[in-house]
């Protein structure tokens, strides 16, 4: 195999896992992300963020989003199932992949690309979860506040990045999905209307999250740009 075929074997195995992994994300949005636990949703729940992770790997993407997205696959495993222990694991496998995420973010970024404003009201967004959801969250306080912590320096390191703006609309919506699912987990009526909508709005946002991240900061260089 010369080196052109190879690098044309990669690219083409990038773009096939980044097209299988959102084919498998729209059929967990129309089919599974609203039903209760089984295997098969965990399974087909997990594709996503592991095709994503093959997708980076095969082309060489940075190593800490990688090993992002596949804490992140971790995350969704006990995510998608009941119980306290599951979602503290979830929550743990995620919080991983964020710090994963910061440490790769960091170098990258510049106080002198840093926007004010947003990083500003992210801030004030996570300190008032002091008001609206610490208190709906029992003996989960702690960990939820570290989590809060976490996604939020997450968001500021992405706010620093210049020239990727994918990235940073990605993170912005991994953000929003885990604000949809603090809601849906605290706050939202088990027999609300809105259960079915914010379940697929909040995978939606996820996906396109996790995806923005590899595509605008996986990389030397982002795969597209806006």
């Amino acid at each position: 195999m010369t080196v052109f075929e190879e690098i044309a074997l990669r690219q083409s195995i990038m773009f096939g896992g980044l097209s299988f992994g959102f084919l498998a994300a729209i059929i967990f949005a129309f089919f599974f992300c609203y039903r209760g636990p089984s295997t098969l949703k965990t399974f087909i729940k997990v594709l996503t963020p592991l095709a994503f992770a093959v997708a980076g790997y095969v082309n060489f993407a940075a190593p800490l989003v990688v090993l992002g997205l596949l804490v992140s696959a971790i995350g969704d495993a006990f995510l998608s199932r009941d119980g306290k222990k599951s979602f503290l694991t979830g929550l743990i496998a995620f919080a991983a992949a964020h710090v994963f995420y910061i440490a790769h973010f960091l170098p990258m970024a510049s106080l002198a690309d840093l926007t004010w404003l947003p990083a500003v009201l992210l801030v004030v967004l996570a300190v008032s979860t002091e008001r609206w959801l610490i208190p709906y969250t029992d003996d989960m306080a702690w960990p939820v506040r570290i989590y809060v912590l976490l996604i939020t320096v997450m968001g500021c390191a992405a706010l620093g990045l210049s020239g990727r703006e994918i990235a940073v609309l990605g993170a912005f919506a991994f953000i929003l999905s885990d604000l949809i699912l603090a809601i849906n987990l605290f706050r939202l009526p088990p027999d609300s209307r809105l259960r079915i909508p914010s379940e697929i709005a909040l995978w939606i946002f996820y996906v396109l999250g996790q995806a923005g991240i590899l595509i605008g900061a996986g990389f030397a260089q982002p795969l597209f740009s806006i």
